[in-house]
């Protein structure tokens, strides 16, 4: 297998609402959601080898929380291609450029995943279809799927079950605490509703949505309330996923621009423009 490099966005997404509708028998929960790439994230380059060696090596400006390296979804993503393939020869170094932060709710690990799936596809010459892509990438996590297709898209199930959408263009402030939520805390909590009643796109664009983690994790992370608060006082704010950050929505880059030039000194944050679709 000759040499092969590529370098690609890995983007984070926010969910402009999260309904939970019930919690099923086997302890997961049936979600609503939707899903909005944002043209902002993570940095992968792939560098193929044929001596079977998985490398990751990550580098970030920021002081981000990192996963050992065996639980790293990057890796476990090139593990499961590599089994899948039977091939045991494949192999590859990846540079992560790290930009989003990791318990955030922005789906760094996720995003991470699906690159790294759709990537070495293509360059270990795997030629899996893109439905027994997504049947890898959901043992690897529910949003992994999401990111696999690259467009921003209403989601139903655990999370996997996506209609593409085309969302108005918007800018986005985007503010992450010093703090990282754990997923696991939030849907185990006595206190999360989770009797909200299903509901269509035209709810949503009427106003008719929430995060119905929001307040349990405004509770127990006083570091998101107090985002939350500061963000609130400058625009409508909501949190995305069941991670630390908030979020509020502008019209025009320069609205998003000025209040993150207001931002506290022990927050971060950046600005993005939502996309429909990654472009390749």
């Amino acid at each position: 297998m000759n040499l092969k490099i590529e370098s690609h966005l890995s983007p984070a997404k926010i969910n402009l609402f999260l309904h939970v509708l019930r919690r099923r028998a086997d302890g997961y929960h049936e979600l609503q959601t939707l899903f909005q790439l944002l043209d902002y994230g993570d940095e992968l380059t792939f560098e193929t080898d044929s001596n079977g060696t998985l490398e990751l090596h990550q580098e970030s400006a920021d002081k981000i929380r990192t996963l050992p390296y065996s639980q790293n979804l990057i890796i476990k993503a090139a593990r499961l291609l590599r089994q899948e393939s039977g091939d045991p020869k494949l192999g590859v170094k990846i540079y992560l450029n790290k930009r989003i932060p990791a318990g955030a709710g922005l789906g760094g690990g996720s995003s991470n995943a699906a690159t790294t799936l759709k990537t070495l596809n293509k360059l270990w010459d795997c030629d899996l279809p893109m439905e027994e892509l997504k049947t890898l990438a959901l043992k690897l996590g529910a949003d992994v799927p999401f990111f696999l297709e690259g467009k921003s898209a209403w989601g139903e199930g655990l999370g996997e079950k996506l209609q593409p959408v085309e969302l108005e263009k918007n800018w986005f402030a985007v503010i992450t605490p010093n703090c990282s939520v754990s997923t696991s805390h939030i849907f185990s909590n006595e206190n999360l509703t989770r009797n909200t009643q299903a509901i269509k796109m035209a709810d949503f664009l009427a106003g008719g949505a929430k995060n119905d983690c929001e307040p349990v994790t405004r509770a127990l992370y006083p570091e998101v309330d107090e985002a939350f608060c500061w963000l609130e006082g400058h625009a409508d704010t909501r949190m995305t996923g069941t991670g630390s950050s908030v979020f509020a929505k502008f019209q025009k880059r320069e609205q998003a621009e000025g209040v993150l030039e207001m931002l506290p000194n022990h927050m971060r944050g950046f600005v993005a423009e939502g996309i429909n679709s990654l472009s390749v």
